[in-house]
């Protein structure tokens, strides 16, 4: 299967990468009261071309803005959706080498009617694309996301007693996104989920199952839900997903092969492309992956952007042709497995080790399907 003019590539990137110190220090004066909302922009932008440019400079044919204008990759997309806030935390325990962190990311809830009252994401599709002359790649959360964490009880009764109704909100709100997305010209988005990714793990399958769900029958709600949010967007526009165990400061939360939720994940979806984490064993094995749909890019997570260590071409490539026992070549593409900064806190690596990540999955495309986009170097 040839690579799509509008993505994903050969070589491609999750989407958040690493803040620099004075984008994190205006950040933070903001926050204080110092600067006003438009001086911060500024800031933002001056970063955001920096990024852009970086991106180009290595190879990359879809382009990000980072997420530099977010604290984290979800809470500062869903807080803008009428009905819902962000409410203290829901404290986690990340794991990592070197000793455990306590973080509690913020808690989305439902405390009235979900609405659409405006753009979300336009103006920032619409900066990327003013400053790149490559394919502007917006990420935005699942819709999962509004509903996993807190469940049931994170969504007002007096607003939604029934929850077929919120479900039915939420999805029309992401409709209009979706649409004013593509009117704007946005051809290239992806969705990034947890959730997914969470109910692949045992312990997070007993919790689901603990507050009264059934774990399997919510990975084909969550599908079914992206399906109903995307169904009106225009041919050529190309939807990923991207499902994460935990991303933050190089720790992590879930793990657990994809096997649960391979069948409603790769059967169920109408998508495009998956970015899937296989960087170390938290992540299973590439079994899983015989339930992709052969009109399906499968975008390969095994170069580390938690770790600072390198891996070589030669041990990305023989992940790659292990891959290819279950799928076929032309099917796949490589990326690290999630982004460099899910949060503004950052993963624990450098700007030059970041850089030289996104360098080495172009080499690697290069040297294993002749380019990032063969087809429009061909054209």
């Amino acid at each position: 299967m040839p690579t799509h003019p509008n993505g994903p590539f050969r070589a491609d990137h999750v989407g958040s990468l690493l803040r620099p110190a004075p984008l994190l220090a205006a950040r933070k004066r903001h926050k204080a009261g110092e600067i006003s909302d438009a001086e911060l922009r500024d800031v933002e932008n001056e970063a955001i071309k920096e990024a852009i440019k970086l991106q180009e400079d290595v190879g990359l044919k879809g382009i990000t803005d980072g997420e530099f204008r977010r604290t984290h990759f979800h809470t500062d997309f869903l807080v803008q959706i009428d009905g819902m806030e962000a409410q203290g935390g829901i404290a986690k325990k990340f794991q990592k080498a070197g000793g455990d962190l306590e973080f509690a990311p913020p808690k989305l809830v439902t405390t009235g009617k979900l609405k659409h009252s405006k753009p979300i994401m336009r103006a920032d599709y619409e900066f990327i694309a003013q400053h790149t002359s490559e394919v502007p790649k917006i990420t935005i959360p699942s819709p999962s996301m509004a509903h996993f964490r807190a469940g049931r009880e994170g969504i007002s009764k007096e607003a939604y007693p029934d929850l077929e109704e919120f479900f039915e909100d939420l999805v029309q709100v992401y409709k209009d996104e979706v649409n004013d997305l593509a009117a704007a010209g946005c051809r290239y988005l992806q969705f990034d989920d947890t959730n997914l990714a969470y109910l692949c793990d045992p312990k997070f399958r007993a919790d689901t199952e603990a507050r009264g769900e059934d774990p399997d029958k919510l990975a084909t709600l969550y599908a079914d839900l992206l399906n109903r949010c995307i169904e009106d967007r225009p041919d050529d526009m190309r939807i990923t997903i991207h499902l994460c165990r935990g991303n933050f400061r190089s720790a992590w939360v879930a793990e657990g092969g994809y096997d649960p939720v391979a069948e409603a994940m790769f059967g169920e979806l109408n998508i495009d492309g998956f970015f899937l984490e296989f960087d170390d064993e938290r992540s299973g094995t590439f079994a899983p992956l015989r339930y992709a749909k052969k009109d399906t890019t499968v975008v390969l997570g095994v170069i580390s952007s938690k770790k600072a260590e390198m891996e070589t071409k030669d041990q990305v490539k023989r992940r790659i042709d292990e891959a290819t026992l279950v799928l076929d070549k032309d099917q796949l593409a490589v990326s690290a497995q999630c982004g460099f900064s899910s949060t503004e806190h950052g993963n624990d690596l450098d700007f030059d080790v970041q850089r030289r990540k996104l360098e080495l999955a172009v080499a690697v495309a290069e040297d294993y399907w002749g380019g990032v986009d063969p087809q429009r170097k061909a054209a």
